[in-house]
């Protein structure tokens, strides 16, 4: 496990890109890492975490030791930036499996309404150290 919390994310997903892009602009710490589920790094965190690895349809969060799926990913992600994303924990007030039939919804869509890329999205220069 790395000491910065570390997403993991669908490499060609348009819809995951860009969420990692909207996370890169609030992120203003610079306590995030990402990495590709389909890349060495990602495949050894899905491992490591007792996950498996041929399956891309969550994102997830690697973060002191515990592992994030599906819709928990997003309610850790806004409690670590702080501020008015913790707002957001009023979401755990609707039960896990009521938050990942929507999660599992929008995953299973998630090509078909925001297209996939042909290779995985490549950092520019000043933020390639928060890739691994």
């Amino acid at each position: 496990m790395t000491e910065h919390p570390t997403l993991l994310f669908d490499g060609v997903c348009n819809l995951c890109n860009g969420f990692v892009q909207w996370l890169i602009k609030r992120d203003t710490k610079r306590q995030f890492r990402y990495a590709a589920l389909q890349s060495e790094v990602g495949q050894a965190l899905l491992k490591e975490g007792g996950l498996p690895t041929d399956e891309i349809s969550t994102v997830v969060l690697v973060d002191n030791g515990r592992v994030y799926t599906h819709a928990d990913v997003s309610l850790r992600i806004a409690q670590r930036l702080g501020g008015a994303w913790t707002l957001f924990r009023v979401f755990y007030l609707v039960p896990r499996p009521i938050r990942n039939v929507v999660y599992d919804w929008i995953a299973r869509n998630r090509y078909r309404w925001f297209g996939k890329s042909e290779s995985c999205m490549i950092p520019t220069p000043e933020l390639k150290a928060l890739f691994l």
